[in-house]
């Protein structure tokens, strides 16, 4: 069966499989074993509803009216499987930050990426952006001597980067991907066409073949490149069907529902469903799946030798109380398919995969450096995805061992992400903030005046999304402290040291320097600023090479239970099996070695897959009738 958000709990003791988190990860496997007959337990640590329609205009409604539009804005507090959030940090006067929430911070710099606790997991609140990883990315330590070796290679995982694409419902323009030399099938295309280029997108190609020499004298010739997204556009008729996965009894092109309309709100929420997420795949499980939310796993269960045997976890029936009841299950495999730092946690807690001292380090995300102007005329901000296209120019080769590679994205919102546009400028224009009562100025302008100002104003905004790679570190890392820290349930809240190194510094610092060069080639007035404000420095700032710079967290969590050949040195082979426990997989972004500057969650789709097809090996040796002996010497099965 597949029981709803608060459906009846579990009456059978031993399954298959269970699986820990109903994100992309954990619902696509579940789907692929249960699409073969296996008996599998799916749980989720927050809350359903939202698969509902009156549960999806529920969190349409919750986010239109939250003041702030971060990524949790749509998802309501849950005090039994609470969720980091971006507002829960702030800076302090003369330098640092503050750490109020769900994580506990003690790193010289924030973590400030976040993640959702809730059915879909992150795939809930996603920006919905589906790039490839670029063989070079599995290969950074061998290619330019920084970062670690992944244990397997771009041509290894293409076919599965295929399955993703359409599990996902992925539309983008294959013959660009080609060019970039992500994708390498000649004939391969994507399920859908590719959404169209916005009017920002059609205003910096006016650019293309621009070279731009970056500070470590690695020049670049600019190409304005989509982005492939998972969000509907128009099925393509050429999508063969026979390159990618073909479900059992599959006929025509695949539905993937209502069309991307342009509501500007994809992050957290898309209100006419058009962004993919994982509920999509949970719409389709098989019976043979049970998916149960609200059901925190607290730790997982040893058996005989190195073998685990289950997970303990804790049922609660109301996300306001911390009010629950202990319980435990069975399993011949047990899958981990949480957030890097929620997998990170459980495994610390449970005392397993510690042979490699890795779990928890190499804690990852893409610092994102923003930049900011005025074009000269009105290029039509505020319609459709986040960003449609970037300049992929500087995500590989070159000088790539000086510097961190990065990917710019051509932001579609304006200044919202750098000086919260278009709420700001009104407020600003009207004079608002002058004084302690909130009172307009002398100055502030009213009626036509105002409404002038905001046209030219706003209709100008350019904004550069700037995401640089970071490497696998060690020092930056998740640990628990339970005598200290707990959350309501009383479970590990995750410790955070975080950091970026000299190498990613230079990238943040050479992306600074790449957008100053892109403004003025577009003839644009920067306005990108960041320096301390009275004293104050922004959230992410640091100084490097006497320039004043700041990241933001790209919601791109990866490591803390890293992929490698060797038990010595990783926590999980290739399959994402920890080498330590052989029926115990950790899966996710966690496992990356690297990731490159794409967006993680296609390769980490694509990773899952693969997965999914060693647990069934798994699962079918496991299961083998055994052949004994009687008496007489005849052959029986048991």
């Amino acid at each position: 069966m597949t029981a709803a958000a608060t459906g009846p709990e579990t009456r059978r003791d031993h399954y298959d499989a269970v699986i820990v988190g109903a994100g992309w990860s954990g619902s696509l496997i579940a789907g692929r074993l249960g699409g073969q007959g296996w008996r599998v337990l799916l749980l989720e640590a927050g809350e359903g509803g939202t698969e509902s329609w009156s549960g999806h205009l529920d969190s349409v409604s919750t986010y239109r009216s939250a003041v702030a539009k971060v990524p949790n804005s749509a998802y309501r507090h849950n005090t039994a499987a609470p969720s980091p959030d971006v507002l829960d940090l702030s800076p302090k006067k003369g330098g640092g930050y503050t750490a109020d929430g769900y994580f506990v911070q003690d790193g010289p710099l924030p973590y400030r990426t976040d993640y959702l606790r809730a059915l879909g997991g992150s795939g809930m609140h996603w920006l919905g952006a589906v790039p490839r990883m670029h063989a070079d990315d599995f290969a950074t330590g061998t290619t330019y001597g920084y970062g670690r070796d992944w244990p397997l290679t771009a041509k290894d995982l293409e076919p599965y980067y295929e399955e993703a694409e359409r599990e996902l419902g992925v539309a983008g323009d294959a013959a660009e991907q080609r060019k970039l030399g992500v994708v390498s099938d000649p004939d391969y295309v994507y399920p859908m066409h590719a959404i169209p280029r916005s009017h920002i997108d059609e205003h910096c190609r006016r650019i293309d073949g621009a070279e731009i020499t970056d500070p470590m004298e690695d020049t670049r010739t600019l190409h304005v490149t989509g982005i492939p997204q998972a969000r509907n556009s128009t099925p393509n008729p050429a999508y063969d069907r026979k390159k990618g996965y073909r479900p059992k009894g599959a006929v025509g092109l695949p539905n993937y529902g209502e069309r991307c309309v342009g509501n500007a709100s994809c992050v957290p929420i898309c209100p006419a469903q058009a962004k993919s997420s994982p509920l999509r795949v949970q719409a389709d499980l098989p019976e043979n799946v049970t998916l149960l939310t609200r059901r925190v796993v607290t730790r997982v269960l040893r058996g005989q030798d190195t073998r685990v045997r289950g997970v303990e976890y804790r049922a609660y029936n109301d996300p306001a109380s911390s009010v629950s009841e202990a319980r435990s299950v069975r399993a011949d495999i047990v899958v981990l398919a949480g957030h890097a730092i929620e997998n990170a946690r459980l495994l610390l807690f449970s005392e397993l995969a510690k042979t490699s001292d890795q779990v928890g380090r190499n804690l990852m995300d893409h610092p994102t450096t923003l930049a900011w102007a005025l074009a000269e005329r009105s290029v039509g901000p505020y319609r459709g995805p986040g960003h449609t296209s970037g300049w992929e120019d500087f995500r590989f080769h070159g000088k790539r061992g000086e510097r961190a590679p990065f990917r710019i994205e051509i932001s579609n919102w304006g200044w919202s992400w750098a000086t919260g546009a278009p709420m700001s400028n009104v407020t600003s224009a009207l004079g608002l903030g002058g004084d302690a009562g909130g009172t307009v100025k002398p100055d502030g302008l009213l009626g036509p005046d105002l409404r002038r100002k905001l046209g030219d104003d706003i209709g100008r905004q350019l904004q550069l999304q700037i995401a640089v790679e970071q490497s696998a570190n060690p020092k930056n890392r998740v640990t628990i402290d339970p005598s200290r820290h707990r959350d309501a349930l009383g479970n590990p809240r995750p410790i955070l040291t975080y950091d970026l190194d000299p190498h990613t510094r230079d990238g943040v610092y050479a992306a600074y320097r790449v957008s100053e060069k892109i403004f003025a080639a577009l003839e644009a007035t920067p306005y990108t600023d960041h320096k301390p404000v009275h004293g104050v420095p922004q959230l992410g700032h640091f100084r490097h090479r006497e320039t004043d710079l700041t990241y933001q967290g790209a919601g791109h969590g990866a490591g803390t239970h890293i992929m490698g050949e060797h038990a010595n040195d990783s926590v999980v082979d290739s399959y994402q099996r920890t080498h330590d426990h052989p029926n115990l997989y950790a899966v996710g972004c966690g496992s990356m070695p690297s990731i490159g500057t794409s967006n993680p969650t296609l390769t980490m789709s694509a990773l899952a897959l693969r997965s999914a097809e060693q647990i069934h090996r798994d699962l079918a040796a496991l299961n083998q009738p055994v052949v004994v002996r009687s008496a007489a010497g005849e052959k029986e099965k048991a």
